[in-house]
């Protein structure tokens, strides 16, 4: 498996320099200032590469082209918001990129209550606290009908814990959770965000699942055309937040998403952090069905608590055998030589690794995104690619 790094461009606190230090050899990032639908330029993506062969690193996978609103909702402004996004594939693949992560996911993007969740280590991860994420939603956003998304138990325990809450944690809370975290297309106050969860109040999965099927039958024969690979990130949490519709969150949903356009230019991203939030997914059989069209692996670890809450968790941790992902990831890897394949390496990073060492206390830092935790997840995991490296995977 290429070991690959995520990167937030020129302005990320960690450097070039540093992801060669850790190991990695490719590169995932994107043009994170054009992410408001418009295509992106061929000259700043030939000038972003440039930057990262510098280094003598990879631009191995981009994340993300950002789906605009429009095609999630299905205004009449999707035409265009889609003509750019294909635009934005041709100077990739014209800059000789040719894989894509994105993610499908309405109003939000990747979600979490607490960026600083204290660890019996002593360090700290990120952490979704489900009684927490109620509260807020039904007694500070105030959303409307949100009662109807909770049972009556939550809803009592929701209103409790609001009691317990300073009005600095709410604050704290509301930051996280609407203000925007890295990679996340846009952000929120109070009444935006009520504004955002509006559009939505028509459109359910069936609607949200159309729509995304409309968008990979534009998008995908342009990729073909071009030679890209096109891989879906799951959602994060794998479940409904403010009463939203979620589409990638199970086997299931990714049956319809590989069905919607049988082509090998539509694949999915492995996101194990995501998947494995639901107890129901089954990781390693996930690999062994969808194996073929898998091109793209975020490894991480996360652990579930009874409540709904979780928290990421040590890469080897969490309730997914990350040693067992690993052997079926690199068992497709060897597939793939064997018919000829010449797509045949799967790009990896470790993703949200813990808040650890010299990095506790910084003040510039990506939540999720520090060095050193993330370093120490991609020598864990290297450690396991090492070491079935030599066994026979026939």
């Amino acid at each position: 498996m290429e070991q690959c790094w995520r990167w937030y461009g020129p302005d990320d606190p960690v450097t070039l320099d540093q992801i060669k230090q850790a190991g990695a050899t490719g590169v995932v990032t994107a043009l994170h200032d054009i992410y408001d639908g418009r295509a992106w330029p061929l000259a700043n993506v030939l000038e972003r590469k440039r930057i990262i062969e510098s280094s003598g690193l990879t631009w191995s996978v981009v994340e993300s082209i950002p789906v605009h609103n429009s095609i999630k909702v299905g205004s009449p402004e999707r035409q265009r918001y889609t003509g750019w996004y294909k635009d934005s594939i041709r100077a990739l693949a014209e800059a000789g990129i040719h894989l894509i992560c994105y993610n499908f996911m309405p109003v939000v993007d990747w979600t979490r209550t607490d960026l600083a969740y204290r660890l019996p280590t002593t360090g700290y991860a990120l952490r979704f606290d489900a009684i927490d994420f109620a509260a807020y939603d039904l007694f500070v956003l105030q959303r409307r009908n949100a009662a109807a998304d909770y049972s009556t138990a939550r809803i009592a325990e929701a209103e409790s814990r609001l009691k317990e809450l300073s009005n600095e944690r709410i604050e704290q809370i509301e930051r996280n959770l609407i203000a925007g975290l890295p990679a996340t297309e846009r952000s929120y106050n109070r009444e935006t965000m009520r504004e955002a969860l509006a559009e939505y109040d028509d459109i359910g999965p069936d609607q949200l699942r159309s729509n995304l099927a409309w968008f990979l039958q534009e998008i995908i024969p342009v990729a073909e055309e071009v030679g890209t690979r096109m891989c879906i990130h799951p959602d994060d949490p794998p479940f409904s937040l403010y009463g939203l519709p979620r589409i990638v969150s199970t086997a299931n949903d990714a049956r319809f998403i590989l069905g919607a356009v049988d082509s090998r230019a539509n694949g999915l991203t492995l996101c194990t952090g995501s998947y494995g939030t639901r107890a129901d997914n089954d990781i390693v059989a996930m690999v062994e069905e969808f194996g073929p069209r898998i091109y793209f692996a975020h490894l991480r670890n996360v652990t579930l608590e009874d409540d709904g809450s979780f928290y990421e968790a040590e890469h080897l941790e969490g309730g997914t055998d990350m040693a067992a992902v690993v052997l079926a990831l690199m068992k497709e890897e060897a597939r793939r030589r064997r018919d000829g394949r010449t797509d045949w390496r799967i790009p990896m990073r470790p993703d949200h690794g813990h808040l650890l060492a010299d990095d506790i206390g910084k003040t510039r830092i990506n939540p999720g995104y520090s060095l050193i935790g993330r370093l120490k997840g991609l020598a864990e995991l290297r450690g396991i690619m090492r070491a079935v490296e030599r066994f026979d995977l026939a």
